[in-house]
């Protein structure tokens, strides 16, 4: 029996949880099973069809699908009107710049294009027996209804999705799989449907993201989104603070630019779909959601909300105490408000609510981090501050929402912990790290030792998290000013590190997405194995951005290999390159192979198997490396070139120290460099200057 310290969020897809993956060695699901559930055999595929198929949505979402179902043989049948503007057309290039012009060929003759008038299916529809349909229409309630009255008719067995932006499913008499902007990359789709099914799950089986949510007005995305939007126009019309400058404080609040998104998507088609959000969620609850008169109006003229550049005057507005604490109110009160609705409806899984802000609507921290870093009284007074400035929003608002924040649904949002009684697994499912992921690591690695569990692999979720890309680097802006504010950050993140080499009788890292690079890389190899799946990307890009390597990547891997392999590692610290995960056994990885070997061989060193691997121990003394390795790639500035210096520095020092020693030695270089002008001028200062 397997005990968790919260619900997996594959669970939520009828897949389990992440410690059956490794005790079956392979994923409880894949694309070509659930291909030939759905669509048949290979013998008589039947088709998938995208209607509204050029539109902005439609196009997207076609070239999504027709790029990862090619190679099964299942025809994408896209279809339009027959005055549609070519959509589909436009999208060629981003997929030629993403497979090459070959492969894009071939993807592009899986793809069927018809038209229609809407009112009659082409004849030739039938001749590839569809049996998914994913609508994209317009959001006109009768027109989609009567849209998927035809295709009933003509193809009585046939699954129908609506990518709405807001109509509920018992409105509409169909699931949904609303997918996150923007439309081409983005592989976020909110479902909803009453169980987990096969289209479902073949979603994730593809690399796609799906999370279930609730049958409610608007999902979570738009709520958060255009709740965003909302309050930033309200702060608007009660201050007259222009929209670009109300727009740039609420980016230094929380990252988004909510008024600038509607501009760069196209102001008329997202200043309606915005307004179209609002307006229904006003109808079912209140004024909380009630669009502004300036949203009235750019939905009627589709005017852009930002001016052109030449007319926005260099104005140097900026706000008092008092002012600032008005502006937090007016815009985290609302979304504190809309989060406190959703919990008390629960809407999704608390990771879902929390994630959708982050991945799609640009949110450095979701809100539900938000509130939990604010604190229950904090997120109250907010609401109640804000009712006070809009008194018709005081409904609805659930404050005992606010007093559950220590439960572990709210404490655990990236991390979660699983056991059967004798190994766990530690999943990770936020891309990159951040203060949050760190703390919820350790009360992981704490609930595990409550459990007396002594072995324990650490891996993503195999869902939210498809790669891991290294440390957030919003997590270092204070470090730019403050030297101890980055010797805090590395010291503490390197000691959580080390809990995973100390504190268990075996540590086994697992890595199964695209790449894992930077912070990420460094905290996996401190445990006592590193797995990945041969084709895994692992790498140490710090140096191109400069910054130096914070949680002991300058001396832990060196510790750990043989002094025949330290050009290797000095390469990769050094160059900012990646390597393949197959290329790096021995010196960096223990082991890698195909997805199920690399997860046999996981669980069989984990559950302490007959594996035959030895265990590379970590030289505890001092290490004399030389930093002078030979056809290091140039880099392209100066910049880059201290960065270099610096990390080759601190690799010489962290290393000549004794292991006890070195955290706080290599902490220590990393905090002097983040202060330094080399770093405030690179891509980490330019970020902090934007935010």
């Amino acid at each position: 029996m397997i005990k968790t310290m919260r619900k997996s969020t594959l669970a939520t897809l009828g897949l389990g949880n992440v410690l059956d993956i490794f005790q079956q060695g392979k994923l409880p699901v894949t694309a070509a099973e659930l291909i030939d559930k759905i669509f048949g055999p290979a013998s008589s595929r039947r088709a998938m069809v995208i209607s509204g198929a050029n539109g902005i949505v439609g196009a997207g979402k076609t070239m999504q699908f027709a790029s990862r179902l090619q190679s099964f043989g299942i025809p994408i049948v896209a279809l339009d009107l027959g005055n549609a503007p070519d959509g589909i057309g436009k999208q060629y290039k981003g997929l030629a710049d993403a497979f090459g012009q070959a492969q894009a060929n071939k993807i592009m003759e899986n793809v069927i294009r018809l038209a229609y008038d809407g009112s009659r299916l082409p004849d030739r529809l039938k001749d590839f027996k569809p049996k998914f349909l994913l609508e994209a229409i317009p959001e006109i309630l009768e027109l989609k209804k009567s849209h998927y009255q035809l295709f009933k008719a003509a193809f009585p067995d046939i699954e129908i999705r609506s990518v709405t932006s807001g109509f509920p499913a018992s409105q509409l008499g169909v699931g949904i799989a609303h997918p996150a902007f923007p439309h081409e990359v983005n592989k976020v789709f909110e479902i909803v449907e009453g169980t987990p099914s096969p289209i479902t799950q073949l979603f994730w089986a593809l690399g796609l993201i799906p999370m279930p949510v609730g049958d409610h007005w608007s999902f979570v995305l738009d709520v958060l989104f255009c709740g965003l939007t909302l309050a930033a126009s309200r702060y608007h019309h009660a201050s007259n603070m222009p929209f670009w400058k109300t727009d740039k404080y609420v980016r230094h609040l929380l990252g988004p630019n909510p008024l600038r998104a509607h501009d760069a998507i196209g102001a008329k088609g997202a200043n309606f779909l915005t307004w179209s959000c609002l307006y229904h969620l006003t109808k079912e609850y209140g004024d909380l959601f009630k669009p502004t008169p300036e949203l009235e109006e750019r939905k009627e003229s589709g005017q852009n909300w930002y001016p052109p550049d030449h007319f926005r005057p260099l104005v140097n507005w900026s706000l008092n105490e008092q002012e600032k604490e008005e502006f937090d109110a007016w815009i985290l009160g609302p979304l504190c408000q809309m989060a406190s609705l959703m919990l008390h409806e629960n809407r999704a899984h608390f990771s879902y609510l929390n994630s959708i802000g982050e991945i799609c609507a640009q949110f450095r921290r979701g809100i539900l981090a938000v509130i939990r870093r604010l604190g229950t009284e904090a997120s109250v007074r907010l609401v109640e501050k804000y009712h006070s400035l809009n008194p018709s929003a005081r409904q609805p608002w659930y404050p005992e929402e606010m007093q559950k924040i220590g439960e572990a649904a709210w404490q655990q949002l990236y991390v979660n912990a699983e056991h059967n009684g004798d190994v766990g697994v530690i999943t990770i499912g936020r891309e990159s790290y951040n203060k949050d992921v760190d703390a919820e690591l350790n009360r992981a690695i704490d609930w595990l030792h409550q459990e007396k569990i002594h072995k324990v692999i650490v891996t993503g979720d195999f869902h939210l998290a498809t790669q891991l890309v290294g440390a957030d680097t919003s997590e270092f802006f204070p470090a730019l000013q403050k030297v101890e504010a980055g010797f805090a950050i590395s010291q503490s993140w390197s000691q959580t590190a080390r809990r995973l080499y100390q504190e268990f009788a075996t540590s086994v890292a697992f890595i199964h997405g695209k790449r894992c690079l930077g912070g990420f890389l460094e905290l996996m190899v401190h445990c006592h194995y590193l797995v990945a799946v041969d084709s895994a990307e692992l790498g140490t890009p710090e140096v191109t951005l400069p910054v130096v390597p914070g949680m002991e990547g300058c001396h832990w891997p060196f510790r750990k290999t043989a002094p025949v392999h330290w050009s290797k590692l000095m390469h990769l610290l050094l160059g900012g390159k990646p390597v393949k995960a197959r290329d790096s056994v021995g010196w960096l990885s223990d082991f890698a192979g195909q997805l199920d070997e690399s997860l046999r061989m996981a669980w069989q060193i984990a559950s302490q198997g007959n594996h035959n691997l030895p265990k590379r121990e970590v030289a505890q003394g001092s290490l004399a490396v030389d930093p002078n390795v030979a056809n290091l790639p140039p880099l392209d500035d100066p910049l880059r070139e201290n960065g270099r210096k610096a990390i080759a520095a601190t690799i010489v020092a962290s290393c000549k120290a004794t292991l006890a020693e070195a955290l706080d030695i290599q902490a220590r270089h990393s905090a002097n460099f983040m202060a330094s002008p080399d770093c405030l001028k690179g891509k980490i200062g330019a970020e902090a200057k934007k935010a």
